[in-house]
This record gives C-alpha cells, structure tokens and sequence, in this order.
C-alpha cells in the first residue's frame, strides 16, 4: 500500500504532547513510519513536501523529516499535470501547499494521504482518501 505523509503528519511528534488527541497521533504517525520501515507500506516524497520541510526553523526537526526522503520508494517531481491538478483544486478553496500535497499523492498513485491537517478531511477524491493516523491505522486493523 502506498502512503503519502504531508507535512503537519512528520511534524505531529514534535508539536505539544499534553492534549491526548495530539499524543495518539503522534503514536499513530509513528506505527505507521514502523510499517514503512518494515515494507508493509510504501512512502512518497514530493518535492513540496522536501520546500515545506526546507523552511522549517528547527534543525533538528528538519534533519530528521529530511531523513526519511532516502527511506521513500517513490520521489515526485513538479510537472504540469501535478501543476494542472492542484490549480482544480485551488478552485475549490483548498490552500496552494495543501492542493501540491494533494496532487503528488494522486499523481503518483498513492492509497492515502496521511495527515493531521484538519481542512483537508472534509476533502472527498475518488483518486486518493485524504486520512488522519488514527483514522488509517483503524481502517488498517479491519
């Protein structure tokens, strides 16, 4: 199964762990980097999630999101129709970054993407099922 994180999911384990929804995501996001790293799930980079990552202020936190590009089976690359394909999404009021995520995923095949961005859940595709971690590890278990 193909698996794209967006940025706030490689994020979520560094955000503050006192509200428990936010601490089961982050154990959530970190079971299913485990079924990556044991080749149950495939990841996707993108090059929007490689500039968003790029601006983060934290080296720390940047080095270790960075880390996982060499662990992705699948590199996407900026082409026209991923350009095309967000800009449709834009459309219909959903923001640039989140719309690029969106069409990295879709344009290389991926089954879901994973993310911990709340505007995106309402988002219904018949190209890929845009998920929370908790969500996708429930579904996983069925």
């Amino acid at each position: 199964m193909r698996v794209y994180l967006d940025n706030c999911t490689f994020n979520r384990p560094f955000d503050n762990q006192n509200q428990l929804k936010i601490r089961l995501e982050t154990e959530a996001k970190l079971f299913i980097q485990q079924s990556i790293l044991s080749g149950t799930h495939e990841l996707v980079w993108s090059y929007i999630l490689e500039y968003e990552n790029s601006q983060n202020k934290f080296d720390d936190r940047r080095k270790t999101i960075y880390d996982w590009k060499s662990i992705a089976k699948i590199h996407c690359t900026e082409n026209d129709t991923i350009i095309e394909y967000a800009q449709n999404l834009q459309n219909m009021n959903i923001r640039a970054k989140d719309a690029l995520h969106i069409a990295c995923s879709v344009h290389t095949k991926c089954d879901y993407l994973i993310t911990t961005d709340k505007q995106l859940f309402n988002i219904k595709l018949n190209d890929v099922k845009i998920i929370n971690p908790l969500s996708f590890i429930n579904e996983m278990e069925k």
